[in-house]
């Protein structure tokens, strides 16, 4: 017997399989991790078929030397999902199956987690003998006892009542009276599940509805859905009942949410309905925690997984439903290589394993919603809170006004009075800045120089948080102490300008002195447990009001939350990404969202200086419908996708020339391309060369071939060649190509 194997070495001189023979007596499966000898090395591999016979002659084969696991760590069903993501990503089989693997399997970098423990297996009638046979011992007879009822006890615990028991208890093992054995110890994120499963709750009409169309579908494995609830109309207690009929059919279910914020929050409510079946996979994981959590889904121990956008890679088997919760959020595309967008990967799992599909949002993205009006999705609408709460009230308040009566200060005069009286009430307040640390930007008064990172094209900012007093650069990490001099001119007239979460956190302690102030943003949140930590405090209110970035604005549940407020409404709608206009609408109704979940009314405060503006009008009013209209309208007339398709060539190199020099070979390529092919060329509505518009990042330079397409049957043909010019090697410049990137920047 052959096996073909793919090395996991990531390099295309190697993106084939290798042949290897099977040792007698070895039994092995498809997806198996191996070792094998390669070159003078030994590398890791996993088998991905088997053969009978190879054009190899048989003294140039060389044996499998082991199998690394005793079971297929790769399920056929991913091996295909691998095959189909290194296709359309044109890259290596062996760079999508890491994927697949959690990132500490490949080397051996984390182990199964043991512990000794010591059973009494003599007998409870034998028990008196045993003791009185250890004669002046009182360790042994003290460890007899506490050993007596014949479970296994954990050596680490008996340590805490007998000193030093480790030779008393080899004693009584070579008496035959114990036997020591080391048991495997599950390390589960957030510690044991302590209570029973909650019962459910009754259902809303609204949420029976629903369950009522998507059931009979989830029987048949079928169906695809996007879920459009306003926020707070119960969509959370859709997905758990679907779970459940799930689990029924004795199927498994993979639920994600978009931020790691979210999944303490999310995995608290389905470990309070299931129990030990659900488990947890995100990155902020520790390796062990990261290992254990994904053997039990693979053993088939946990049946329900909670996680952020890698978890669409759990290792279920029998996979009945995948919930894709926020689906709008762009943190479901991955910009890393292999690129891919978890929710068209959740798709092609549940078409071919024949699962259910549900996509969920209060503001779904202008592309799902489109694909649910074509009939692609069935659309499923909840326009009420559950209980038929109010949404909150919304009041936009105009900073151009406040600045003429003279408020210079970070919060408008509605916004403070409103603060003042919610603490006074002893309620709770979120508020959201999109920007974390405490300026935005440091310029020069006589010049206008702005400090610029020196490894990227973007304005560095102020950070005072922790007595740091730097400069932050908040792509590359770049930091620096801020200058006393402009580097341009020497002019000593250095102004800090914008705010950020840090500043606005100073303000509030400052302005309302001795409410506990909570910060959640990225450098509040780097810790393992950040988020649980920040979110605990807030939950049980021993911080009174949150401020935030993005991370706040979505999916969390806070029933004493009555004030919600934005500081800067209009920081992303200027952005130069054609989905900035859509991405505000969703932040800001997000956000919104947040107030007023409770039996306590909810108001929201909106601060912006464009207020007539219609995505701010849509926003406040709640109204996704008329935002959607106008904004389809808006990408007809322009040509944005939907009605069409955006791709680029990303060139980077440490020299500016040389990322030039590449960019515009590839553009010349691509014009003889579509000289030779002129069907593609009549579907090519742009194509252009220029500077990416962060042109400098982590010290290289970057340029763009742009394309704008109409999409035909023959456009996957076209970007294939695209794809293969990218391919083609450059000395000293990296090519990506992205189709629709989630980050035009």
């Amino acid at each position: 017997m052959l096996a073909q194997v793919i090395v996991d070495i990531v390099h295309e001189n190697v993106a084939h399989t290798f042949t290897y023979t099977v040792p007698p007596g070895m039994t092995l499966s498809q997806g198996q991790r191996v070792e094998v000898p390669f070159g003078p090395r030994s590398k890791e591999g996993v088998v991905v078929a088997f053969s009978e016979v190879s054009d190899l002659p048989p003294e140039r084969l060389r044996p499998i030397r082991r199998a690394l696991e005793p079971y297929p760590a790769v399920l056929p069903q991913l091996l295909a999902l691998a095959r189909w993501l290194a296709e359309i990503n044109r890259c290596p089989l062996a760079e999508t199956l890491r994927l697949m693997l959690p990132a500490e399997m490949r080397g051996a970098r984390v182990q199964v987690k043991t512990r000794l423990t010591a059973r009494y297996t003599a007998g409870e009638a034998a028990l008196p003998q045993a003791l009185e046979s250890q004669g002046r011992s009182e360790k042994r007879r003290m460890l007899l006892t506490l050993l007596k009822d014949g479970q296994p006890h954990p050596v680490e615990e008996l340590r805490l009542l007998v000193r030093d028991p480790l030779e008393a208890l080899h004693s009584l093992e070579a008496q035959g009276l114990i036997v020591l054995a080391r048991e495997e110890v599950l390390r589960r994120p957030g510690g044991d599940d302590g209570e029973p499963p909650a019962p459910d709750p009754p259902l809303m009409p609204a949420q029976q509805e629903a369950l009522d169309v998507m059931l009979p579908h989830l029987a048949r494995g079928e169906g695809r859905f996007l879920l459009h609830g306003v926020t707070g109309s119960g969509k959370t207690e859709v997905f758990i009942r679907l779970v459940r009929h799930t689990l029924r059919q004795g199927r498994s279910a993979i639920i994600l949410v978009p931020e790691i914020a979210l999944t303490p929050q999310m995995v608290r409510w389905f470990r309070g309905r299931f129990g030990p079946v659900a488990a947890v996979l995100h990155s902020r994981l520790s390796a062990g925690e990261r290992f254990d959590e994904w053997r039990r889904i693979r053993r088939g121990d946990a049946r329900v997984v909670i996680g952020a956008r890698s978890a669409i890679f759990a290792p279920v088997e029998k996979l009945g439903l995948v919930v894709v919760d926020e689906e709008h959020e762009q943190t479901y595309l991955s910009d890393r290589r292999p690129r891919y967008d978890a929710r068209e990967v959740a798709a092609f799992r549940c078409r071919e394993e024949g699962a259910t599909l549900v996509l969920s949002s209060a503001t779904p993205s202008i592309l799902s919603f489109a694909r649910a009006r074509r009939g692609d999705y069935t659309l499923l609408e909840m326009p009420h809170r559950v209980m038929n709460r109010p949404l909150p009230t919304v009041e936009v308040v105009d900073m151009r006004a406040e600045l003429a009566h003279g408020n210079r200060s970070i919060f408008s005069a509605p916004l403070l009075n409103a603060l003042r009286g919610c603490m006074e009430r002893g309620e709770q307040a979120m508020l959201l800045m999109n920007r974390r640390g405490y300026h935005a930007f440091v310029s020069c008064r006589a010049c206008g120089h702005v400090m610029k990172c020196p490894n990227c094209d973007v304005a560095m900012t102020y950070h005072v948080s922790g007595g740091d007093g730097q400069l932050h650069c908040h792509y590359c990490g770049c930091q620096l102490p801020p200058p006393e001099k402009c580097p341009a001119c020497g002019s000593a007239y250095i102004r800090y300008f914008g705010a950020g979460t840090q500043q606005v956190e100073e303000a509030l302690r400052k302005l309302l002195p001795g409410v506990p102030v909570g910060r959640m943003d990225i450098d509040t949140t780097s810790g393992k447990d950040g988020h649980l930590r920040l979110l605990d405090d807030f939950r049980s209110g021993r911080t009174r009001i949150l401020v935030g970035t993005q991370m706040i604005a979505k999916g969390l549940d806070f029933p004493r939350v009555t004030l919600v407020g934005v500081v800067a409404a209009d920081m992303t709608l200027n952005l130069p990404d054609y989905r900035a206009r859509e991405r505000t609408f969703q932040l800001l109704t997000q956000v919104a969202g947040r107030a007023g979940r409770g039996n306590l009314p909810g108001q929201v405060f909106i601060q912006t200086y464009k207020p007539e503006d219609p995505v701010i009008q849509a926003a406040a009013r709640q109204d996704y419908r008329s935002f959607f209209e106008e904004e389809f309208d808006r990408r007809r007339t322009g040509l944005y996708p939907p009605f069409t398709l955006l791709a680029r060539l990303l060139v980077e190199a440490p020299d500016d020339q040389r990322a030039q020099e590449r960019a515009r070979a590839l553009y010349n390529a691509c014009r003889e391309l579509l000289a030779q092919h002129p069907a593609w060329r009549k579907r090519t509505l742009l194509m252009r060369l220029d500077a990416a518009p962060v042109k400098f990042l982590r010290g290289k330079s970057r340029y763009q071939v742009l394309f704008k397409l109409f999409v035909h049957g023959d456009t996957d043909a076209f970007l294939g060649e695209v794809s293969r010019l990218a391919q083609e090697k450059s000395e000293g410049s990296d090519t990506w190509f992205e189709v629709n990137p989630a980050n035009m920047m």
